[in-house]
């Protein structure tokens, strides 16, 4: 399996992986012409064009017979070309001493924190690669991306989880809220919003402290519960060091969890490494390795030991990555289990066991 940038060519591909999914609710349009602009947007940031503002980075996974399986993104910058909204759950206190009462009412606070970080985004995953650790290397692939090029990005990564929905596609979130302001469905203002109509928000929201309590029993349960399709990414994002801070979605009420870009595991324990071929023991752990290149980018996960200062893999990682033995990459364990025993206990295997071409 590889990660690389999206392509013109994969085009076909791509709405075929997505067809017959709901992937708007991922910033992810079906639509031909819109995504056929997105990749293209997304070549130009590869290649650098862009400001950090305009950056759209897309990328896709692909086996090794070339077949398209996956596709994940990645922002440069959220809100600083149109406004992102969140709420900031909070609560309120108020007593009446005389009475003997007192009160702490949960609140929403219309919000737009996250402007200028970075936003993990359109992760999805063809239904039957969704074992082993494919799933963690499309999407921990681009936190490897983050960790070599840190000045492309802000000082934090955040991903917006699908909220609750009932099984006709509703938010009971949206139908107790945002309804009432907006006088259309759940579908079509979030279809409006990841098309880039944001500004009907700002417009329309009220902009003082909204209190949960005069919401329906179910719209409160939902606030900042993820859908259950999220869980295996929510897990992957957690072992990385993300966690939920308190913003919600303001249409489903799904969670917004970050963090620190120095601080992602993946980013903190990466380092870069000459590589070497050969054959790693059986025993060697997974690495996620990174061929350092922007516009070629290319990134996998295989068995990998480290040898004398140097990861040895074998000779179809390296085919995978288009590198040669010395050439430089970027590496973390994919495991967080295992980044301690592969960073600290190296074993020195000896170096005529590695092909130095």
């Amino acid at each position: 399996m590889i990660v690389r940038p999206i392509r013109v060519t994969d085009l076909p591909a791509v709405l075929s992986l997505l067809e017959g999914s709901c992937r708007e609710l991922n910033n992810l349009s079906t639509d031909p012409e819109r995504l056929a602009h997105r990749v293209r947007w997304a070549q130009r940031a590869f290649a650098n064009q862009v400001e950090r503002a305009d950056a759209d980075y897309l990328f896709v996974m692909e086996d090794d017979e070339q077949q398209v399986i996956g596709v994940c993104g990645l922002s440069g910058a959220i809100g600083l070309r149109e406004p992102c909204y969140n709420y900031r759950v909070g609560t309120t206190h108020g007593s009446a001493p005389v009475l003997g009462i007192e009160k702490h009412i949960p609140t929403l606070f219309l919000c737009n924190e996250m402007t200028g970080q970075s936003l993990l985004c359109s992760l999805f995953l063809r239904r039957d690669h969704r074992q082993g650790y494919t799933g963690r290397l499309l999407s921990t692939a681009r936190l490897l991306f983050v960790a070599e090029f840190p000045r492309l990005f802000g000082d934090k990564l955040v991903a917006e989880l699908r909220g609750q929905l009932d099984s006709q596609g509703r938010s009971p979130f949206w139908d107790s809220l945002g309804r009432h302001f907006f006088k259309m469905g759940f579908q079509q203002a979030n279809r409006l919003s990841s098309h880039g109509s944001k500004s009907f928000i700002a417009e329309l929201m009220p902009r003082q402290p909204l209190y949960t309590c005069l919401l329906s029993p179910q719209a409160q349960a939902a606030i900042g519960q993820a859908h259950a399709s999220t869980e295996q990414a929510v897990s992957i994002l957690r072992d990385e060091g993300f966690s939920h801070q308190g913003c919600i979605d303001i249409f489903d009420g799904g969670p917004l969890i970050e963090a620190e870009v120095a601080k992602i595991r993946s980013v903190r324990e990466s380092q870069t490494l000459p590589l070497l071929v050969g054959t790693p023991d059986a025993q060697a752990p997974v690495w996620l390795i990174h061929n350092r290149r922007l516009e070629s980018c290319r990134i996998t996960a295989a068995p990998g030991r480290l040898v004398s200062g140097c990861l040895l893999v074998d000779r179809l990682t390296a085919k995978r990555l288009q590198l040669q033995p010395g050439d430089s990459v970027r590496a973390v364990p994919l495991l967080a289990c295992e980044s301690r025993t592969a960073l600290h206990a190296q074993r020195h295997l000896a170096p005529q066991s590695a092909l130095l071409l």
